[in-house]
């Protein structure tokens, strides 16, 4: 079995350890029974992640994950790879606003991720946390509540 989680964040600091984040990533991966994945989390810019949701998804501004999950190839390459990108400062906004703790939040941010990564989806609005994703990821650890975060792209 060998479970990879690579964090690291882009200019300013986050509210939770690098290990701490990669622990929750690997309590959702053996949570889901994934015995083979490596995982890249970065935390970025509110700038830097709208970029990305302008660039790969075609949405305008900055949203608070964003979760790509790639096949795995032909060149013994097998089980789970996929990229996590997290916004701190949307995280920041989206807590206030619900009034939870940023960690929290960030926590849930990264199980979020980390089940698109492994291909859950969930509906857009209202209906999404009513989801079997969203059943999931609200057991699936890291602290996560049962909360929406923000506008959660994948």
């Amino acid at each position: 079995m060998s479970l990879a989680v690579h964090v690291s964040v882009e200019g300013g600091r986050i509210p939770l350890s690098r290990q701490r984040v990669g622990d929750i990533a690997t309590a959702v991966l053996r949570a889901e029974r994934v015995r083979d994945a490596l995982l890249s989390i970065t935390f970025l810019s509110d700038r830097a992640i709208a970029a990305l949701n302008a660039r790969h998804l075609g949405h305008r501004g900055a949203t608070d994950v964003i979760a790509f999950g790639f096949a795995p190839s032909g060149n013994g390459v097998h089980g789970v790879v996929g990229d996590i990108y997290i916004a701190p400062g949307v995280a920041r906004r989206h807590a206030r606003a619900h009034r939870v703790p940023v960690r929290e939040e960030l926590a849930r941010l990264v199980v979020h991720g980390t089940l698109h990564v492994l291909g859950y989806d969930h509906p857009a609005g209202d209906e999404r946390t009513t989801s079997p994703m969203w059943r999931r990821q609200e057991r699936g650890g890291g602290g996560a509540r049962a909360r929406a975060p923000g506008a959660a792209a994948r």
